[in-house]
């Protein structure tokens, strides 16, 4: 809809969606096949998938995760020389995680695919309600539930997809997610965590210690966050669309103002990632040079940064 009234596509249909900065309407069945096309173009432009891969999609049960996995789905499933399955990772959140699992199941047992669930009170003995409570009560500096889960999640995808004897490990990032962590990153001068984005993650780093980070991939980094609501519900994929309960911290402030100079100044989310796609080779050189190496965790033997890894200082 523009001023009022609603556009038409190209083909003569009335139009779902309207893309602001290209001017652009698209009918239900063009809308579709738009995304399908971008999402096909920067798998095949970026090489994020090869023969003989497994890849194991990180579905939340949410939106874009979803997307990701419907996608990579209808790319490779029929493809005998790929492998798509899919990891699911429960937090222990009363009244939010136990949906969103449910909507991950239903998905994968449509699709065919094979579904693994891990969960935090296995891994690292408690629940993330229970370990914010624990905080809250004791003298520990208190930091925001998102930094435990973040850390938590990632630990327990990039181990589980490695013993699952995965090649890559598919995220449902989309426009939105990429262009918040550059604009975090700048601010908190963290040119470790800026080098390692991009449609891949840094191989060189997993191939320095001999391969203990699943590199990463992003398939739906072009597409923005409406454009992946708007997918799923025309797609009618029954994903999960309640927000976490211990949603808090700075990403939440920097999303409102990149959303609120997007409506202002029409493309400029674009225009962010790609100016970071063009400082990514000097970021990821002085990183090199002055981070330091991956190393192994001494009481997990997981790969971090420190001799003590991130996880095991907040969760043991």
């Amino acid at each position: 809809m523009r001023n009022g009234k609603i556009g038409k596509c190209k083909c003569g249909k009335p139009a779902v969606y309207y893309k602001r900065h290209e001017g652009r309407h698209f009918c239900e069945t063009h809308f579709l096949e738009y995304i399908e096309k971008k999402v096909r173009r920067t798998v095949a432009r970026t090489g994020m998938v090869r023969k003989g891969e497994r890849v194991a999609v990180a579905v939340s049960g949410g939106k874009d995760s979803s997307v990701a996995l419907y996608l990579m789905h209808k790319i490779f499933g029929k493809r005998p020389n790929v492998k798509i399955f899919a990891i699911s990772v429960d937090e222990g959140i009363r009244g939010y995680r136990p949906a969103s699992l449910k909507a991950a199941a239903r998905l994968t047992k449509e699709l065919g695919i094979r579904h693994y669930i891990y969960s935090f009170k296995e891994v690292f003995g408690k629940t993330l309600d229970q370990k914010v409570r624990e905080l809250k009560k004791g003298s520990h500096e208190l930091k925001e539930p998102c930094t435990y889960c973040g850390v938590g999640r990632r630990y327990i995808l990039n181990k589980a997809a490695r013993e699952l004897k995965a090649t890559k490990l598919c995220t449902g990032h989309n426009l939105d997610d990429e262009v918040q962590s550059i604009m975090m990153n700048y601010m908190r001068g963290d040119l470790l965590r800026a080098s390692r984005m991009g449609p891949i993650t840094d191989l060189s780093i997993a191939k320095k210690r001999g391969g203990y980070f699943i590199p990463r991939i992003k398939p739906l980094r072009l597409v923005q966050e409406r454009e992946n609501a708007l997918y799923a519900m025309l797609k009618g994929m029954g994903a999960d669309w309640s927000e976490c309960p211990h949603i808090s911290g700075i990403r939440f402030d920097v999303r409102d103002f990149i959303n609120e100079m997007e409506d202002k100044y029409s493309g400029i989310k674009y225009t962010i990632l790609e100016t970071f796609e063009k400082l990514l080779p000097s970021i990821r050189g002085l990183a090199a040079r002055t981070e330091g190496e991956i190393r192994l965790c001494k009481k997990c033997k997981e790969p971090g940064s420190e001799e003590i890894c991130k996880t095991c200082k907040l969760w043991r």
